[in-house]
């Protein structure tokens, strides 16, 4: 059972090999630094890409029982200095929208040439798909929105789509727009404040947070991979909704920290410019179809989540 994996280094992306290679798959992951040391189980084999073509490794998808792309430069930014520093320029949109098309047309280019097609091919995307929608319950089925995040999520989707008309199962797994770790992503920057006693709703607390654990995320990903009937988009986000207020409501009690102290949306503009938004997002995501083909959540609640993650 061999399942190749792109963006394998990133913080999805470790979980997903993590969670594949101890169920005993055969598990390859593609790097533009194959020989750099990493954490990954033993077994995992990593190999060179280019992160533009099949050269080198497209033989590999002959026969494999599925593809993961996750690979594309960090619309958020890696670590928070980047998340600062790394602004929304128009360099650096062009930067993040080609690096996301050009894996997806390398992947669609294995796939071509393929003699016995991959079983799936597993795309990324993410709930910045459906913008900022106030209230709104975003299913899979929600429409749009027209912002920056929601045209890159588009064509992000749609550069591997091509794979369907070859005969193989095209899964799009828009991602909640947190994905709980204490390795990477935002989870570590929210923990920040409420450790320095300062914790807090962000701007007016009343948006609703997309949240998933890391663990659910993985989970999730290989249980797509595995039931042969799920196609199409599917929301990678826990059943619970939550405000960000009640988010720092929760996290304040279970870490004994203040939760009242708000950050106001016009500081995080002037710290973060237009990447604010991704702070400011109300996105009530909804896991409606990957709930319906009988997915079980390890961690369906925020306290539960919160709790494992830290130890509490």
């Amino acid at each position: 059972m061999r399942v190749l994996i792109t963006g394998g280094t990133g913080l999805i992306g470790r979980a997903v090999v993590k969670e594949l290679a101890l169920a005993g798959y055969e598990v390859v992951v593609l790097s533009r630094n194959p020989s750099s040391k990493s954490s990954f189980p033993s077994g995992v084999k990593v190999v060179g890409w280019d992160a533009q073509t099949s050269t080198g490794w497209g033989h590999l998808a002959d026969g494999a029982d599925a593809i993961v792309n996750l690979a594309g430069e960090s619309i958020a930014g890696e670590n928070f200095f980047s998340l600062i520093a790394k602004r929304w320029t128009p360099a650096r949109k062009q930067l993040i929208l080609e690096s996301r098309m050009q894996a997806g047309n390398a992947v669609l280019q294995a796939v071509r040439e393929a003699k016995i097609k991959p079983k799936v091919v597993v795309q990324a995307s993410a709930v910045g798909y459906y913008g900022s929608r106030k209230d709104e319950e975003l299913t899979e089925f929600s429409m749009p929105a027209e912002d920056f995040v929601a045209k890159i999520c588009m064509q992000w989707e749609a550069s591997t789509a091509p794979v369907e008309a070859l005969g193989v199962r095209h899964v799009i797994i828009r991602t909640a727009g947190v994905a709980m770790s204490l390795e990477g992503g935002a989870f570590p920057f929210m923990l920040l404040p409420f450790r320095l006693f300062v914790g807090g709703p962000l701007g007016s607390g009343k948006q609703w947070f997309s949240w998933i654990h890391i663990q659910d995320e993985a989970r999730a990903i290989r249980f797509l991979i595995e039931n042969d009937a799920a196609c199409g988009v599917f929301n990678l986000t826990a059943p619970q909704s939550i405000t960000n207020a009640q988010l720092s409501k929760i996290l304040g009690q279970i870490m004994h920290r203040p939760s009242f102290i708000p950050v106001p949306g016009f500081a995080l503009r002037i710290l973060f410019g237009e990447k604010a938004d991704i702070l400011l997002s109300s996105q009530r995501q909804i896991p409606m179809r990957l709930r319906d083909i009988g997915f079980k959540f390890l961690f369906p609640d925020i306290e539960a989540a919160l709790r494992d993650l830290l130890k509490k």
